[in-house]
């Protein structure tokens, strides 16, 4: 990735469907210094764990057809849940003045995810996306990732 330049003030936001790390740019735009502000991380059980029993089946309206119903993704559920209350607690930051831009760092699916959520003030103040997976990663090397330095 090309060096992206991060603003004094500006949030950086890397997620994924499980963890959010918010960062603050405490430095300038030519030496940034990215420093937590937050974060947030949901339980990931798998979905065979958080079910409560078998898939149903359904009935056909006329005659004796059964089909199997597809068993709930409740991972999934719990990651787009997760990542639409994180664009709602970013919408709120913009909207109380806390930052005035931001950065979103996500995997593809996640970024997808978050896409459908944005509020148009949050998407106003976002001034970039990266669709890479950094999450895990300590912030220094997100920094060195983000700044190619």
């Amino acid at each position: 990735m090309a060096s992206l330049k991060i603003e004094q003030g500006e949030w950086v936001v890397v997620c994924d469907g499980a963890k959010a790390l918010v960062l603050e740019n405490v430095g300038d735009r030519m030496f940034p210094n990215l420093k937590t502000r937050e974060v947030y991380e949901h339980d990931k059980s798998p979905t065979r764990e958080q079910g409560t029993d078998q898939p149903g089946r359904a009935f056909a309206s006329v005659g004796e057809k059964r089909s199997a119903v597809e068993q709930t993704d409740w991972h999934a559920e719990a990651e787009r849940a997760f990542l639409t209350d994180l664009a709602g607690r970013l919408d709120a930051a913009v909207t109380a003045g806390e930052t005035k831009s931001l950065v979103m760092v996500a995997p593809p699916r996640a970024l997808g995810t978050l896409r459908q959520v944005y509020s148009a003030g949050l998407r106003k103040a976002l001034r970039a996306e990266v669709d890479k997976d950094y999450v895990k990663m300590p912030v220094h090397e997100i920094e060195k990732h983000l700044t190619g330095a």
